[in-house]
């Protein structure tokens, strides 16, 4: 009897054993995928600002944090199962769902660059002073292109564990989406309160106080203009990036080839990713011009049809 409890004992130790060796495997592959989608989480954390512009100071956080659980959502009840599933049992479908959730990246950029351009049809109204069903709409804008970016970063994490085995992948997925949701989000809304610290800062009683909180009180809008602009070359960049990539993966070479070759004749490196960046954005813009175009043209027509009827 003795024996078989040493026996069992010594199972259990193994397992204990397979299973620290285990997690310790998910927590280092968790770490590359999270660092494999930095540069996507970048793109969204920039973007995501200019959705509560024009907002009071009282409803930014909840505006944020709203948008937030959208994110979650995105992540875990849409884009994580289907992954796993695309993933599992139909690999090439991923690639052709990217790009056009790459092209949709690209039709609202070239679309914000559009009316930034024509400056004809601008309003100066503020979140504030059209009311909720404005605030309800900015954060379905926010939700919506969230879900493209989400579904690249969760992508590429998963892309990155390919090899593991299903539930393994699972769990990496689950705390990419945990950890980039907490710390985009996080900072969004330590960028958007940094008037609100700043005038706190300006009030108290220490002069190197008084000094740092009037340089926030200052430098906050010109922060938010700044990423606004950041924020709109970020989707067509990425949503560039997308389509390109899927075009290779494809089949058609020539496209990313040249771009690869740019990339090379200025060497690897920064100045590497700058040309390729810079290809990325440019093609996005183009196709997300081409995008406004047919979808303008599409609404004139159904109007000129619903007018006749």
């Amino acid at each position: 009897m003795a024996g078989g409890l040493f026996a069992l004992l010594d199972d259990v130790a193994v397992l204990a054993k397979m299973a620290a060796a285990s997690l310790d495997d998910v927590g280092a592959a968790t770490g590359r995928a999270t660092a494999k989608a930095a540069g996507v989480v970048v793109d969204d954390t920039a973007v995501t600002p200019q959705y509560v512009h024009g907002v009071t100071a009282d409803r930014e956080l909840p505006m944020i944090r709203k948008i937030a659980v959208g994110s979650i959502r995105n992540k875990l009840l849409i884009i994580l199962p289907v992954a796993l599933l695309l993933s599992q049992f139909l690999p090439g479908l991923l690639t052709p769902i990217l790009m056009l959730g790459g092209s949709y990246l690209c039709f609202e950029g070239a679309e914000k660059v559009w009316h930034a351009v024509r400056g004809g049809e601008h309003h100066d109204h503020t979140a504030a002073e059209d009311g909720p069903d404005a605030e309800r709409s900015m954060v379905s804008g926010a939700i919506r292109t969230d879900l493209i970016l989400s579904a690249e970063i969760m992508v590429i994490a998963l892309n990155e564990v390919a090899h593991e085995p299903f539930v393994s992948r699972l769990l990496i997925l689950l705390v990419v989406a945990l950890v980039i949701t907490a710390a985009v989000y996080g900072v969004v809304a330590v960028i958007v309160k940094l008037d609100d610290i700043g005038l706190s800062l300006a009030q108290r009683s220490s002069s190197l106080s008084q000094k740092v909180g009037r340089a926030l009180v200052v430098g906050t809008p010109r922060l938010l203009s700044v990423i606004s602009v950041v924020g709109v070359a970020a989707m067509l960049w990425v949503g560039g990036h997308i389509v390109l990539n899927g075009i290779d993966e494809l089949g058609w070479h020539a496209p990313y080839d040249l771009v690869h070759d740019w990339e090379a004749a200025v060497h690897h490196g920064v100045p590497g990713w700058l040309v390729n960046t810079a290809c990325s954005l440019v093609f996005g813009l183009a196709l997300g011009a081409v995008l406004v175009a047919l979808v303008a043209g599409a609404t004139r027509v159904r109007r000129g049809f619903i007018g006749k009827s």
